[in-house]
């Protein structure tokens, strides 16, 4: 196990995972909140390795990647788990779920990768990482991500950016675009969902200064909630200052998982906040709408 995924407590007498800004310390056999990793041997490590619940040739647009190889496929896999507690998780079925909780099948990084390359000729293009977030398996996604490298294909990154300097300095390399979620622009928000808003800026500044990575980043608008002219205004100029040229989608709300009760987002404010958000950045895209 990598030393960039466990540490010990003071004490010795917990693993503590160093995947995200929780530091879950967990005893042996523990599960940590993400329920994808698990003390085992007094190492942390991702009991969700390969194990796959979600598995789709989808256009790359959907991911979402608008400047990115337009108009080819992607070989897009999940697992399940999450380190955030969105209320309004759309893909709450797998990225709130454990492994007892959710369908699995067991596929080898080799055997993935194997499967994308025969997936060439369909126009496929390499391999993304979705569904639920994939950081909180990364190691699978950073043996996969070698693998379909030597295999001619790419890497696509679909996260929510709550992750350590450590393991997002791994993997970076190995990533050929990605799409971060910035949930809001506060840590009020960010205390909502149960993350770090300081831990996914510094994602998204690592991943906009990677050579190898063409960065996307998206925002779902929330009514009362994320969608404010200063807010998108204030993420807007941020990104902008990494780099003016970085695509940023505004999503439209639609209820789902524990906000059912909220209405959608009115299609006029997503279209005014993408105004807004294009005093500072070159491409800004709506969805939903």
């Amino acid at each position: 196990m990598d030393d960039t995924v466990t540490t010990t407590d003071p004490y010795g007498q917990c693993a503590v995972c160093a995947i995200c800004p929780h530091g879950c310390a967990l005893a042996e056999g523990q599960t940590g909140l993400c329920h994808a990793r698990t003390a085992v041997g007094g190492q942390v490590t991702d009991t969700n390795y390969g194990r796959v619940t979600s598995l789709a040739l989808d256009p790359i647009e959907k991911k979402p990647l608008a400047r990115f190889r337009p108009g080819t496929n992607v070989l897009s896999v999940g697992s399940y788990g999450c380190n955030l507690r969105c209320p309004f998780c759309q893909n709450a079925a797998i990225a709130c779920a454990g492994e007892r909780d959710v369908p699995w099948r067991e596929i080898a990084p080799a055997e993935l990768a194997d499967l994308a390359a025969s997936l060439m000729p369909e126009g496929n293009i390499g391999i993304a990482f979705t569904y639920n977030e994939p950081l909180v398996g990364f190691e699978f996604a950073r043996d996969t991500a070698r693998l379909a490298r030597e295999r001619g294909l790419v890497n696509v990154l679909v996260s929510n950016g709550s992750v350590n300097d450590g393991p997002l300095r791994e993997v970076a390399p190995l990533i050929d675009a990605a799409n971060i979620d910035l949930k809001g622009f506060t840590q009020s928000f960010y205390d909502f969902v149960g993350g770090d808003l300081a831990t996914v800026k510094h994602t998204i500044e690592v991943l906009a200064a990677e050579p190898s990575c063409h960065l996307e980043v998206t925002t779902l608008v929330i009514p009362d909630l994320n969608d404010n002219e200063q807010e998108i205004g204030a993420a807007a100029q941020w990104l902008a200052s990494l780099d003016p040229g970085i695509p940023y989608h505004l999503t439209r709300f639609f209820p789902c998982h524990r906000l059912a009760d909220r209405p959608a987002t009115p299609p006029a404010t997503v279209h005014k906040l993408a105004d807004v958000a294009r005093r500072h950045l070159k491409h800004v895209y709506v969805g939903n709408c």
